[in-house]
């Protein structure tokens, strides 16, 4: 395989990885492209390189931005601003953890503790209500836990114990 092919391949890969972790192809696909390049890029040369629309880039830009993950540069004497990723690869795993901890699991968790309130009431069908959201609010609270460790987590720490956790 060329390096070209090889580059392509990664970068679909990985677009599709980022669908998985809860933002679209587009993102994950600039993304990769940050990963892989050596200098920061400005917007006009990822649009080029992926093929995509000036406000795609723009609205994936900013996404990444709020996610964490893709910073962006001013450089003195130039009005372009020049954009880079986070490469390393714990970082952004963590990073990534944050913010899905952040979108997904703390509003479940209010939501849950706003109708642990709900008046108990007679019937099969409230007790399945307060069986299956008291299961669901445990799970929630043990994943909140674990991605509050990871995120707290040193890299070698977390290996070295996952590691074991395969064997």
């Amino acid at each position: 395989m060329e390096f070209e092919e090889g580059r392509e391949k990664f970068i679909q890969a990985w677009g599709t990885l980022g669908s998985s972790w809860g933002i679209n192809r587009t993102m994950a696909q600039i993304q990769a492209l940050l990963l892989i390049s050596p200098e920061s890029m400005t917007t006009e040369s990822i649009m080029e390189e992926l093929n995509i629309s000036r406000g795609n880039a723009n609205m994936s830009l900013r996404a990444l931005m709020d996610w964490g993950v893709v910073f962006k540069e001013n450089r003195p004497g130039e009005r372009k601003d020049y954009f880079y990723a986070e490469k390393d690869i714990w970082k952004v795993a963590v990073q990534v953890t944050r913010e899905r901890r952040r979108r997904e699991l703390e509003p479940l968790i209010r939501v849950l503790g706003q109708v642990e309130s709900v008046p108990q009431e007679d019937g099969e069908e409230y007790q399945e209500f307060k069986k299956v959201t008291e299961d669901i609010s445990k799970f929630a609270d043990k994943v909140d836990g674990l991605f509050d460790k990871l995120a707290k987590a040193d890299e070698h720490w977390f290996v070295g114990n996952f590691l074991k956790l395969l064997r």
